[in-house]
Parts: C-alpha cells; structure tokens; sequence
C-alpha cells in the first residue's frame, strides 16, 4: 500500500535541543494532521550540525531521543531524527527511527564523515546500513556526505529498500550538486529518495533548504525552496515495480562485479 511520509525543512535553536524540538512539534502536529506515517528532519536538528562540537553528545536514552520517542506516540507518526551519540573513542552522527508507538525502529550513523571540515576528526564512522518498515514499506536511511556515494545506495537497493531518506545539513554554496545527486540515486537505483535540509546561517554554514522528493524515475514529486517548510511524498512500492520493470537498469546491473568477473 502507498504511504505518505513528510520531510521538514526547519531551521535549529543554535545548540539548544530543548528550543529546538518544541519548535519541531509544530511541523510534527502538522504532518499528522495531513496524513503523514512519517516525518523526516535535517541532519543534527536538534542542536543543529557542527562537525567540530561534542555539546549535547549523549545516549540513545538521554534527553534528545526521549523526546523524538513522546512526540512520535503524542502524535501517533514514526520520526526520523538524528543526534550526537555517545560512542568510544568518539562520538557518532546517529540517526533515530522511532515509530507511532515511540519505540526505536532503527537507528544508524553517518558512515562517511566529512572529513572537508574536520569530522572524522571528532566523530567515528558507522559501520552498519539503517533499514526499517512501515506499514510493510522498507525505507533506507543515509546522511548528508553519503549522498556522493553511490554505492552505499546499492548496498540498500539490494536488501530491498524502496525509499531512501537523506537529512543532511547541506551548504548553499554547493546546493546544486544537493539536486543533481539526490535526483541521480533515485535514478540509479530506481528507488524514491527524500532529501531534508536546513535553512539558514548557523556560526558553520549558510543553508537555502531546496528539500526534496524523487521518484524512481527521477521526476521531483515534492520540494520546497529557501524558507522552512514542510513537504511530502506520497511513497509507491508498486511504482518501483513497474519503473523496475520498464527499465530493467537496477537489475541489469546487478549483474555487474568487475573485481571478481572482469579481473585481469
């Protein structure tokens, strides 16, 4: 069955989760009210991102996470956010799948860190995907850097995940790669991708928003421009089929493994 999922474009309280997810209640009520099953948020919304911070680094049950858990059963609508998680030797860049319930759903960490601006520097990697149903749908979660590699996407494609979500704390000054490599995973993979950005200047970056939502044949369904907003997608899983079908790039190429078929 189809399922409608929301992505808000909102900008944080500058490190203050407790400002930061009152005001994200509002986008949240919203999405519920308009029939969403879920609601994504940019990458670090509750503290916004900061590559260099350790602030506000806690566990999957500090007071961020148990938050995202009381809105999602409040409102009765899964939620996707992401925070600064305890881990040895460093912290990880970790998003949080809670569902209606408010029961963890999945959880993963950013597994390329942005090494531009320092983050492997103060961050660990993960090293495991983040796959997670709704109502029998299977979506796939990547942050912000993953987007340039593609064969993360893959790796979810092939466990059959049939949308990817991409919060991300994506800069003005490189939003157009934002669209063109957003819209160049769903095609690849033929999958529906959901990007959410931030809007805004925080003391790191400038952010335009321009969230999106591609379906598998690479037409924009949904996307918002510089100011906050909240969009949403309606998410097919017999779309996939049929662009599958049509098209058989997906499965043709899983045919493809140059290093142990082609070697030499």
């Amino acid at each position: 069955m189809p399922i409608q999922i929301a992505g808000a474009q909102i900008r944080s309280r500058w490190e203050d989760p407790q400002q930061s997810l009152e005001k994200a209640e509002q986008s949240i009520r919203k999405a519920a009210d308009e029939g969403a099953s879920l609601i994504c948020f940019p990458e670090q919304y509750p503290t916004g991102w900061d590559p260099r911070s350790v602030r506000h680094v806690e566990e999957r049950d500090g007071p961020i996470v148990s938050r995202f858990r009381h809105l999602a059963r409040e409102y009765g609508i899964a939620l996707l956010g992401s925070f600064r998680e305890r881990s040895d030797p460093k912290p990880r860049n970790t998003c949080i799948v809670v569902d209606r319930e408010g029961e963890i759903a999945a959880t993963y960490s950013k597994s390329h860190l942005f090494t531009p601006a320092h983050e492997d520097e103060h961050y660990s990697p993960g090293t495991t995907p983040g796959i997670f149903r709704l109502s029998k749908v299977p979506f796939g979660i990547a942050i912000c850097y993953d987007l340039r590699f593609p064969g993360l996407f893959g790796t979810y494609a092939r466990a059959g995940v049939c949308c990817m979500l991409v919060p991300a704390a994506w800069p003005a000054s490189r939003i157009s790669h934002w669209e063109l490599l957003l819209r160049a995973r769903a095609i690849e993979y033929q999958v529906y991708v959901m990007g959410v950005n931030p809007t805004g200047v925080t003391p790191v970056e400038t952010y335009c928003g321009r969230s999106l939502a591609i379906d598998p044949s690479g037409t924009v369904v949904a996307e918002a421009g510089e100011e906050e907003a909240l969009i949403s997608a309606v998410i097919d899983p017999e779309m996939v089929h049929r662009v599958r079908e049509a098209l058989p790039v997906y499965r043709n190429g899983l045919l493809d493994d140059f290093s142990e078929n082609h070697a030499g």
